[in-house]
């Protein structure tokens, strides 16, 4: 009789191996949904003493540039720095690393302009090794690059060893070396490889060697071949043999595999080997296990000429992600924070509080409080909390406190757009016409003129400044919100200050948002490097004016911020162009009540413009289907692509066109890093240049794609070829897709963000910091207890405690819910990938 109850399963009533099978399931089903997310920020910083390099560019004239690489795709690149062997880059970089890697790498390449770019050298880092260097600048000496030591992936083997009775009676042995598959094998070229793999059976007296088939246009070949060795004991040995060998030198016996790119009329590339010994194989009869491909000789070299060294600074992150469930207790705890009474006792001000050096730290906590529209109680609470310890009006909001993080944190994630739409045309133009606007008489250069450049840096202000006081309408509503919420505080905390309406807000608006974006576009995402020297300084003239320009408290102190005489003799022009009025304009209409009832449409603004390969869609009958390199570009509005940057668009595709923005499998045209846009004519095909390009396109298209009315449910997740769909064969080209669409967002920014992701790293700052969380718990204990006069201790004053029983009840429960969570973690840490298994390959020897 089945066993149901109200039209379920009952576990409970299964047989004994049936409910097994059902934990096992239930148990694989919830691994499934952790995840492994990696990401690395960091800075080049410069180079030093770069070294000789072959061909044209000598040191004198050396020019330069910086790559990353994960393995052997490259993902990153800096811009060229001309004429120097001590090179500063200072270039930041920020990306998610979207699958498995075994090395970080960095390139320095000597520029040229007929021939190849030559390696002056590199710094490799495996992955493993990157936690000692996290956080901190380093200086590592840079090493040769050797073709026999760029490797990377693995590869599946299978080996067994058989005895055999020979022709004259005797006992010999048979090895059996059946290569299954490889995985991740490097792009050549930008394209997959066609690869192919030797094995070897070698010794001190012997090496047979095997080939497989070349397989074509993959990363992931797989081989299935199998080959056999004839392995005899010397008591089979006659006068004929082609080899002498003793009895114990199957001690000496190794398999070899090694893989190699078929060049075809050039010579083949080595992509890596791996050795095992064959005396495994004695205890061992059926061996079958991953192994990694290691470097020829492992990559040992003999010492070279000093390369010189790079200055890196990384911080890598990999964050383990439990089901949702796990993050409850510590997320609901942390959203209970905006009405814990005083705000000092709740979870996330302990988090700033514990955490003030680290700028950073604050901003998962601003993430997690946006999604679940708590942010602005929350940021309130803890400006009133600053507010009661500010004693003068013109020194509001200027230091580095927790509000002022979580504010300029917010602005960051809230204000993206309101930036690109209000600055990025100015910037690009600054940035492209490049004219010299040095002022300051001790760095003029000879020929310049003090009075022209003077001119030009006016009108780049003027610009500038127009683009900010015209922006109200598009200033987000949640800055709208906030922002108003600091005027009231500050009015009343200082009422007799009739400026400080103002000034409360444009301390934001002016100097931590705007300003900071133009002395830095790259960290704003508003140009793609940081700019050369010139620019830098013309940006920074800029930025000084402009943060003098929105300074309520300096315009009313008739301009006595600038320390810099040619400053305040430029900014003299200013004066008579009511920029007061101008400023004040437009900080009130930011702050008008009403600001929440206005419909936004923001303009079409330019989110990315890069060179990609794309699929030709046949559009004529008889035309090719090849790929072509096209710049794509996207912004609000529209997808194109063009020939060349900046020209004409060869087609155009309406934003609330597409249907779906999906990863393209690798089998469908044998390419990596490809992604597809469905839209309602044919399908885009799109080859990124790299991973984390791609992982890129596919966020920003589905973020301006993503309220579209007609989205898919399924889609195809590779093409359709010879009268069908390859994925799953379906004959119509019409055909439904066969895998669901990745979950679309709402437009709303609140679901924008990965709580959970969040949640596990403010789980991980809290679990770091364990012993400042018990610091400030025996400071709320001595200071609840000790009923006498207050005897202020070092260790206790740099916390913020302003009722101590409700902050040692918050730090109780935050000990209680890491407690969960970190048993929560080890109960799947115990159960490790196997050595040898795909996830924990095995490091093979080396010659």
């Amino acid at each position: 009789m089945p066993a149901f109850i109200n039209g379920y399963d009952n576990p409970a009533l299964k047989a004994p191996e049936q409910r097994q099978q059902s934990a096992l399931t239930m148990a694989e089903e919830d691994d499934a949904r952790i995840r492994i997310l990696q990401s690395l920020r960091g800075k080049i910083c410069e180079a030093k003493n770069l070294g000789p390099v072959s061909g044209p560019n000598r040191q004198r004239d050396l020019c330069t540039f910086c790559t990353i690489s994960l393995d052997q795709e490259e993902v990153f690149r800096t811009k060229v720095i001309d004429k120097s062997v001590s090179p500063f880059y200072g270039e930041d970089f920020y990306f998610e690393i979207p699958r498995p890697f075994q090395c970080l790498s960095f390139y320095v390449y000597a520029k040229s302009v007929f021939q190849r770019d030559l390696a002056v050298g590199k710094v490799s880092i495996r992955k493993d090794d990157l936690c000692k260097y996290s956080g901190k600048e380093h200086w590592f000496g840079l090493q040769p690059v050797d073709p026999n030591s760029e490797v990377q992936g693995k590869v599946h083997l299978e080996m067994r060893l058989n005895e055999v009775i020979t022709e004259n009676g005797s006992v010999g042995q048979h090895l059996l070396v059946r290569i299954i598959e490889c995985q991740e094998l490097p792009l050549i070229s930008g394209q997959n490889c066609d690869p192919y793999a030797t094995v070897s059976l070698v010794g001190p007296a012997r090496s047979d060697q095997k080939k497989t088939k070349v397989k074509k246009k993959t990363s992931n070949p797989h081989f299935e071949e199998t080959f056999f060795f004839e392995v005899t004991r010397s008591s089979s040995y006659s006068k004929k043999s082609h080899f002498q060998v003793e009895e114990e030198d199957i001690e000496k016996l190794e398999i070899k595999v090694d893989l190699w790119n078929n060049e075809n009329l050039a010579q083949d590339v080595f992509l890596g080997e791996t050795r095992v010994p064959v005396k495994i194989l004695r205890s061992d009869h059926i061996h079958k296990a991953w192994y990694l491909l290691q470097p020829k000789g492992n990559g040992s070299k003999s010492k070279s000429d000093d390369l010189g060294s790079l200055r890196l600074k990384l911080t890598y992150i990999e964050d383990t992600v439990l089901p949702s469930a796990c993050y409850t207790p510590l997320c609901n705890l942390l959203l209970k924070s905006p009405d814990v009474k005083p705000i000092s006792a709740s979870a996330a001000h302990i988090l700033g509080d514990i955490y003030r050096e680290r700028y950073e730290a604050v901003l998962p906590v601003v993430r997690l409080l946006l999604h679940h529209n708590r942010f602005v109680p929350f940021v309130s609470a803890v400006a009133a909390l600053e507010l009661d310890n500010t004693q003068e009006a013109n020194t509001i909001f200027r230091g580095n406190s927790l509000a002022t993080r979580c504010i300029d944190d917010m602005m960051k994630i809230v204000g993206k757009n309101y930036l690109a739409v209000t600055l990025k045309p100015v910037i690009d133009e600054i940035c492209e016409s490049n004219k010299t606007c040095e002022i300051d008489p001790i760095k003029l250069k000879e020929g310049d003129n003090v009075e022209v450049n003077k001119e030009n840096l006016q009108g780049y202000v003027h610009k500038v400044f127009s683009s900010i006081t015209q922006s109200s309408s598009s200033c987000p509503t949640l800055m709208c919100d906030v922002f108003r919420s600091l005027r009231q505080l500050a009015c009343k905390r200082f009422p007799a200050d009739p400026h400080v309406q103002y000034s409360a807000v444009s301390s934001f608006v002016f100097l931590r948002f705007f300003a900071v974006a133009v002395l830095s576009p790259h960290s704003f995402q508003l140009r793609s490097h940081h700019p050369d020297p010139e620019i830098s300084r013309t940006l920074t003239l800029i930025s000084k004016t402009i943060q003098t320009l929105g300074s309520w408290g300096s315009l009313s102190k008739k301009l006595s911020s600038f320390k810099e005489t040619y400053m305040y003799d430029f900014f003299k022009s200013f004066q008579e162009d009511k920029c007061i009025e101008k400023v004040k304009k437009v900080l009130a209409d930011i702050l008008k009540e009403n600001a929440e009832n206005k419909v936004f449409e923001p303009q079409s603004c330019v989110y990315t413009y890069r060179e990609v390969q794309k699929r030709t869609q046949g559009r004529k009958r008889l035309g090719k289907k090849n790929f072509k390199k096209r710049w794509l570009r996207v912004t609000s509005r529209e997808l194109s692509y063009h020939k060349h940057k900046g020209k004409e668009a060869l087609c155009t595709i309406n934003v609330k066109n597409i249907q779906a923005v999906e990863k393209l499998d690798e089998s469908a045209f044998n390419r990596k890093n490809m992604f597809q846009v469905v839209h309602s004519e044919k399908p885009l095909y799109v080859q990124a240049g790299n991973c984390v390009e791609a992982s890129e396109w596919l966020e920003v298209l589905g973020q301006v794609s993503r309220c579209n009315e007609g989205r898919l449910a399924t889609f195809h997740p590779s093409n359709f070829t010879s009268g069908a769909w390859q994925c799953c064969k379906n004959q119509s080209n019409n055909a439904p897709g066969c895998k669901p669409c990745t979950a679309t967002m709402l437009a709303n920014l609140q679901l924008d963000i990965d709580c959970d992701r969040e949640t596990e790293r403010i789980f991980s700052l809290l679990s770091s910091n364990d012993t400042k969380l018990q610091d400030m718990e025996d400071a709320c204990a001595s200071m609840a207890v000790y009923q006498g006069p207050q005897r202020e201790q070092e260790e206790y004053s740099k916390f913020t405690i302003q009722e101590p029983k409700e902050t040692f009840q918050t730090l109780k429960q935050l000990r209680n819910v890491m407690e969960e969570l970190q048993m929560q973690h080890n109960i799947r840490n115990d159960t490790t990938a196997q050595y040898g298994s795909l996830d924990n390959p095995i490091v093979g020897k080396t010659s």
